[in-house]
């Protein structure tokens, strides 16, 4: 994976679910969250002209860090998802499959790229980091059509 070429490309089209600025999270080695003002953090001998991209790989000498790709949404009454992206979709889901996934509160989806690494798991965090328990949470991978569809709208953001 180009890491910057990927970080550039998530940025390029997250603006109609989230700020470009917020797009990265840290994530501490426990999956608890971090900081996602990354552009105001001084720590990594983070410079102030570093572009957003260097400052990120700056982070990930030291910590892990995950990218925004999109937000999800259970409608238990229905068994669907929605799932806000650069697309938007609508899946039904069977009941064996919303039991598997369902949370109750929306969640931001995307890749935590693991320290030092370009290693990456498909995984969700919380809306608010604020929260005292806001974590990452794997997205166990499956042949359900909530994972496939995670999974496709997460490959047509990496670049190799």
């Amino acid at each position: 994976m180009n890491l910057s070429e990927t970080i550039k490309n998530i940025r390029a089209t997250c603006d109609n679910y989230v700020d470009p600025d917020l797009v990265a999270t840290v994530i501490h080695d426990n999956y608890y969250m971090g900081s996602n003002n990354i552009t105001e953090l001084d720590k990594f001998n983070i410079k102030r002209e570093d572009s957003f991209e260097e400052k990120i790989l700056k982070i990930l000498k030291h910590k892990n860090v995950f990218l925004n790709i999109g937000m999800y949404a259970f409608v238990p009454v229905i068994n669907e998802c929605d799932i806000y992206s650069s697309e938007d979709y609508n899946l039904k889901l069977t009941d064996e499959e919303f039991e598997k996934y369902a949370n109750e509160k929306e969640r931001i989806f995307g890749i935590l790229i693991k320290k030092n690494s370009q290693d990456y798991i498909i995984g969700s965090c919380d809306l608010c980091g604020c929260s005292i328990d806001a974590a990452f949470k794997e997205i166990e991978p499956s042949d359900f059509e909530f994972y496939k569809k995670i999974k496709e709208i997460i490959d047509s953001k990496i670049i190799y």
